[in-house]
């Protein structure tokens, strides 16, 4: 019976049900492209590819930090390292002499190129640990001999150029394997390793009567100290440095940023929507208790409302965030985030989460929103339909100044943090802020018509007035109009400008801290000797080697890796040190930018302890702190410090200032595959690698900002429809179809004025806060018309849904408006 009725009150109310099934089908879909990715991230396990021979690998590819929170709790935080870390080459023989081993390999990788494709280098000892086979040839027993990839097209014999270490050599093919790598012996490896004495993981192979918990166990004790891990069965592929882990950890790390926020937005969007239906179908819902109906009956007629309407949004939803995660997937692709290999699971979990979610959300929303329908005594329940409920009670304003407090206060928390820290607080903080608007809307609208009237008057008339005492009798009526038009101003106000703050200043320090007019660059990388020759060509004042690296630093509970370079020398660049001096660069010392000081608490001279890129604790003395941190790194070490602890050892580029007409084309020409660029050239190639970089996050904050738009349209169709009966009386007690629509107009007016306001004061707010932790700048930057789009978008969007639906009403006879539904 229950589910007979409420499929009637659906099918008699098509407007407020499509308006919720609309919101609940777009979040479905919405959180099952954004669950899937996040899915098929947690479930994927790579294969074993370089190590699919060996039965356990020691290596060192995470680390793991250990600290206290503000509470004392001790927590533990793994993260990826940067460069890839190592472990020391003498554990080898330490593993040898264990029982159950069989047989244990160093393994080491080595940038190499040949004929222009990037490839791996490895010792010709660890192919035992691969399921790799010689197709034709021999192993290489001699130091100019290799063995190479199949699909590089030679034969065994036949001579070849690899450019290792950025330098070339001439090398006797003595073999073909089918294997994505170049071997070399184990002497030509270990002089060609960028890290001596140390390799990238440990191969064992155990004897067959091995005790392999025991061997795991003896071989844990050898990896703890030297921060390695041991791994065992499907996740030996977790040693292996791929493109794959690369893109699982971008969609863990992607949605656990932003997730969270989005199922947030969908329980705002969601329950407003539906506690706004259910709000005015108050005279449908006295109605029932009137001829009596029980309160659990009612309430069980909108949870099998709620039900229904999640199980048909799930039907629309759940096909349409497939093929929004297809789509997003192939722009991954294209864009290089996700390599063409990474498998997408079903997302069959993410799609039953989807359903449950935003199921429970609407059934709670629509429970909560007829408690005060259902809670009053029959004979007062036509009279509690007609009329505004009273004001709202203490609770509801004590939430909301709560809110309005905490909002307040994380906005300094975010200007104490930095990176992702900083953009999720700065989210968090934006939803604060609504949350305290839609708590204190009842309020807000009360006070916003008192001071409004005088204006609406002088403009509207009489229709501003009438307006005007509407905007204070339904001022809670309208708080889920006012919290809609808030949300979309603030979301698109403030963190859709967030990416165009961060590339203007990352390019705008470059620029303008680019002293050098040429640099040399070389996808093979270069060696340090590089530097060295530019700097003794005649009339160059300058020459800069700088390897581009990141360091783990801590941060709150955790770390967070932050953007360093690597320099081996000075007059280059200018970073606008602001105190210090650069001068004093060299091993044992740390250059800093001025927010990374500021967010950490270091200051000039001060000690401080980090993490390079490997994993390496390193205490060092800060020597300089500098302004421009976007453009050039948080971090700025020497190269001694550096050395051994990068996955290449090479220089990404060599920046070099002349005078001009200097020649430096003999020198590029020593280096193949180097060519010389201009300063602009390079600040180019930094613009493109931002833009690409910043194509996720922009994609998530546009999801954010486009479903925050729906939700405030959608909220005032259904405000603006649900009005028919009132309107209808005004007409019949003599106000004119001219007069009804200047009315609303001036209510729509002073609503969205009021929205704007707000709306714009949250996104400055929000805005500022996290531009001015990330880039130190106190003013953000905001595109000519990036405020023009927001703020007349949002006017636009106000006027269209309000005004449309109410001309259509206002086309019917009122006669035929009074006895319909509210």
């Amino acid at each position: 019976m229950t589910t007979k009725l409420a499929v009637r009150m659906l099918r008699h109310r098509p407007g407020s049900a499509l308006a919720t099934l609309v919101a609940l089908a777009v979040g479905v879909l919405i959180l099952v492209a954004l669950g899937t990715l996040v899915e098929s991230g947690l479930r994927y396990t790579p294969t074993p590819q370089r190590y699919a021979a060996a039965d356990i690998v020691l290596a060192h590819p995470t680390t793991t930090v250990t600290s206290e929170d503000f509470t004392g709790e001790t927590t533990t935080s793994t993260v990826p390292l940067p460069e890839g870390g190592t472990v020391p080459a003498d554990l080898v023989a330490q593993v040898r002499r264990l029982p159950g081993v069989a047989t244990a390999v160093g393994d080491d990788t080595l940038p190499v190129v040949a004929g222009g494709t990037p490839v791996v280098g490895r010792p010709w000892s660890a192919a035992v640990l691969s399921r790799y086979r010689l197709a034709a040839g021999s192993a290489p027993r001699v130091d100019d001999e290799v063995v190479v990839d199949a699909r590089l097209g030679m034969r065994p014999g036949e001579l070849t150029t690899l450019i290792v270490g950025g330098v070339s050599g001439r090398y006797r093919v003595s073999g073909v394997a089918d294997a994505p790598a170049v071997f070399f012996t184990d002497v030509r490896a270990a002089a060609l390793t960028p890290h001596p004495g140390r390799v990238t993981a440990i191969g064992v192979l155990a004897t067959p009567d091995a005790d392999r918990d025991a061997l795991v166990a003896a071989l844990t004790r050898l990896a703890t100290p030297a921060g390695g891990t041991v791994y065992t069965g499907d996740d030996r592929g977790l040693a292996e440095q791929s493109d794959t882990l690369v893109a699982r950890d971008l969609l863990i790390q992607a949605g656990g940023a932003f997730g969270g926020y989005v199922v947030l937005l969908v329980v705002f969007v969601v329950a407003g929507t539906l506690g706004l239906s259910v709000r005015h179908r108050r005279r449908d819902i006295a109605l029932l208790r009137a001829v009596a109906a029980t309160p659990g009956q009612v309430r069980r007629m909108l949870l099998m409302e709620a039900v229904l309407l999640g199980v048909a949004a799930a039907v629309v939803g759940v096909p349409g965030g497939v093929l929004a995660t297809g789509w997003v997937h192939d722009q991954l692709v294209a864009r290089g985030f996700v390599p063409a290999s990474f498998p997408i699971v079903p997302g069959v979990l993410s799609a039953v989460a989807a359903t449950v979610l935003t199921t429970l959300v609407a059934v709670l929303a629509a429970l909560i929103a007829a408690r005060r329908a259902t809670a009053v005594r029959p004979t007062e329940a036509l009279g509690e339909a007609a009329v505004e409920p009273p004001r709202p009670g203490r609770v509801r304003l004590v939430c909301g100044l709560v809110a309005l407090g905490v909002a307040g206060a994380s906005s300094v928390l975010t200007l104490g943090t930095s990176g992702q820290t900083a953009q999720a607080g700065a989210i968090g903080m934006l939803y604060l802020f609504v949350l305290a608007v839609a708590l204190l809307a009842p309020w807000i609208n009360r006070a916003a018509a008192r001071i409004l009237a005088p204006l609406l008057g002088a403009v509207w008339g009489a229709s501003g007035y009438l307006a005007t005492a509407n905007l204070r009798a339904n001022a809670r009526g309208g708080a889920g109009v006012l919290t809609a038009l808030v949300l979309a101003v603030g979301f698109g106000g403030s963190v859709w400008f967030l990416q165009d703050n961060l590339e203007r200043a990352t390019l705008t320090q470059s620029r303008d801290g680019l002293l050098a007019q040429h640099a040399l660059v070389s996808p093979a990388g270069l060696p340090d000797r590089a530097a060295e020759e530019l700097r003794a060509v005649p009339g160059v004042r300058a020459a800069t080697g700088v390897r581009h690296t990141s360091v783990l630093v801590p941060l709150l509970d955790g770390v967070e890796p932050a953007a360093a370079q690597a320099v081996d020398a000075s007059g280059t660049v200018d970073l606008a040190v602001r105190e210090g001096n650069l001068d004093d660069l060299g091993e044992g010392t740390v250059a800093v930018s001025d927010v990374r000081a500021d967010t950490q608490g270091w200051e000039l001279g001060d000690r401080v302890a980090f993490r390079l890129g490997d994993g390496t604790p390193v205490t060092l003395r800060v020597i300089a702190v500098y302004q421009r941190g976007l453009g050039f790194g948080d971090v700025t070490l020497s190269r001694e410090t550096v050395a051994g602890h990068t996955a290449t050892g090479l220089v990404d580029e060599v920046l070099i200032r002349a005078d001009p007409g200097t020649d430096l084309d003999a020198v590029a020409a020593r280096y193949p595959g180097a060519r010389l660029v201009s300063a602009d050239a390079l600040t180019g190639r930094i613009a493109t690698d931002l833009a690409i970089g910043a194509w996720l996050n922009k994609l998530l904050i546009g999801v954010m900002v486009g479903y925050s738009a729906l939700a405030a349209a959608n909220t005032m169709v259904l405000a603006a429809l649900a009005r028919r009966r009132e309107l209808a009386q005004l007409r019949l007690v003599g106000v004119t179809r001219r007069q009804v629509k200047r009315m609303v107009h001036a209510e729509q007016a002073g609503l969205l004025g009021v929205a704007l306001v707000i709306g714009g004061a949250i996104a400055a707010a929000t805005l500022t806060a996290v531009v001015m932790s990330l880039t130190g700048e106190p003013v953000p930057y905001v595109p000519p018309l990036g405020w023009v789009v927001v703020l007349g978008g949002t006017a636009v969007l106000a006027l269209t849904t309000t005004v449309l639906p109410i001309g259509r009403l206002l086309r019917t006879p009122p006669i035929e408006q009074i006895a319909l539904k509210e």
